[in-house]
C-alpha cells in the first residue's frame, strides 16, 4: 500500500477512486472548500462525476500538508493552474517524491510543456506524465482504459506503472515525454474542430478526414520539436485523439458542437466549463508560426475561436488549399 495524494477534484476524483480500489491510502485535495464540502455531503462529485461514489476511506482536504509523506503526488488540476499549484506544493514535498501530471496543455506565452513547468517549480521531484484515452467518467466507474506513463526517469515511470496498474487500468511505459505531452495537448484542438464539424452536420467522412489530417499535423510539429513519429500512432496520439473527437464525454467536442451550431466561441466555452483545447489552440497556433511548421487545421481553428471567422468559411479554406501529395513534402503544380 502506498500513500497517494491527488491534487484536483475533476479527473482527480476518478483517479482517487481508482487508486483507493487498488488498496492505496488516498487523499484528495481541492483549493475550493465548497467543492470538498459538496463531496462530503453527497458522497460523490455531483457536478463532474455524477453517480461515481467517493468512498469514505478517501481523505478530503484543502491542506497541502497532505503531500508531506506521500509516495506519489498526482497533479490533476487544469493546465492553466499547474505552475501555481506546483509552486504551492513545493514546500511540502520531500525530495525524490514522484509527481505524475495528468493535465494536457501547453503553457501560454512560454510554449512550455507541462512537465517542463513542473521541472522548473519542483526541481527536487521526479516528474512523470500520464496521458492517453481515458475519460474520467469511465475511469471512475472502473471501465477498462489504457494509457501511457512517460518520463525521462524510466524507474519513476515503472514505479507509477506498478502502483496504478490494475485489471481496469493498463499502463505502458514510454520514454518519449515530448511526444506523449504534445499528443495529449494538441488533440484537444482537433477535437474542438471535430465538434465544430459535428455541429455543422458534415458527416462521418469529413470527421474521419479531419482526425487523420489532424494527427498528421500534430506529428509534424512534434517531430520538429524532437518527438518520435511513432509516438503519435500510440495511446497518447491517435488513441487519445479518437476518444476525444468522438465521445460526448469530451468537453472539447461538446464546445465545438455548439460553435458549429452558431454559438460564439467564448459563450460555448463558458457554457461547457474547462475546455482545454480553447487556450491550447491559441498557444499551438503561435508556436507553429514561431517554428515555421504548417498546421492548417490548427490555424483555421484559431481563426474560428479567436478571430470570429465563420466555421463554414474555415471549412472552405481547408478544402480549397493547393493540391498536395499525401507524403506531405511534395507540392503539386509547381507550388512550394
Amino acid at each position: 500500500m502506498a500513500k497517494i495524494s491527488v491534487l484536483g477534484c475533476g479527473f482527480g476524483t476518478a483517479l482517487a477512486v481508482m487508486a483507493n480500489g487498488c488498496g492505496h491510502q488516498v487523499t484528495l485535495w481541492s483549493l475550493f472548500p465548497q467543492e470538498l464540502e459538496q463531496i462530503r455531503r453527497d458522497g460523490e462529485q455531483k457536478r463532474l462525476l455524477p453517480g461515481v461514489a467517493v468512498p469514505k476511506e478517501i481523505a478530503l482536504t484543502g491542506d497541502l500538508a497532505c503531500l508531506t509523506d506521500c509516495d506519489l503526488c498526482i497533479m490533476a488540476v487544469p493546465s492553466s493552474a499547474v505552475r501555481e499549484t506546483a509552486r504551492r506544493a513545493a514546500p511540502f514535498l520531500r525530495e525524490g517524491t514522484i509527481v505524475a501530471n495528468v493535465a494536457k496543455g501547453l503553457e501560454d506565452e512560454t510554449f512550455k510543456r507541462l512537465s517542463q513547468v513542473l521541472e522548473e517549480e519542483l526541481p527536487r521531484q521526479r516528474i512523470v506524465v500520464l496521458s492517453g484515452p481515458s475519460h474520467a467518467e469511465e475511469v471512475g466507474r472502473g471501465q477498462p482504459a489504457t494509457i501511457a506513463v512517460a518520463s525521462a526517469d524510466r524507474e519513476a515511470a515503472q514505479q507509477v506503472q506498478e502502483l496504478l496498474m490494475n485489471p481496469t487500468l493498463r499502463l505502458y511505459v514510454n520514454d518519449d515525454v515530448t511526444g506523449v505531452e504534445l499528443g495529449g495537448a494538441l488533440k484537444n484542438v482537433i477535437a474542438l474542430a471535430a465538434g465544430i464539424a459535428d455541429g455543422l452536420s458534415l458527416g462521418d467522412s469529413a470527421k474521419a478526414a479531419l482526425m487523420t489530417r489532424g494527427i498528421r499535423e500534430i506529428a509534424r510539429l512534434g517531430v520538429h520539436m524532437g518527438a518520435k513519429a511513432e509516438t503519435f500512432a500510440g495511446l497518447s496520439g491517435i488513441g487519445d485523439l479518437i476518444v476525444t473527437c468522438t465521445s460526448m464525454h469530451s468537453r472539447n467536442r461538446r464546445a465545438g458542437i455548439l460553435i458549429g451550431q452558431g454559438m460564439p466561441a467564448k459563450d460555448a466555452v463558458e457554457k461547457i466549463g474547462t475546455v482545454e483545447g480553447y487556450p491550447c489552440a491559441k498557444t499551438a497556433y503561435a508556436l507553429s508560426r514561431k517554428l515555421g511548421v504548417e498546421m492548417p487545421i490548427t490555424e483555421q481553428a484559431y481563426a474560428v475561436l479567436y478571430q470570429e471567422k465563420s466555421p463554414a468559411q474555415a471549412l472552405r479554406d481547408l478544402m480549397t488549399r493547393p493540391k498536395r501529395h499525401e507524403s506531405e513534402n511534395i507540392w503539386l503544380e509547381g507550388e512550394e
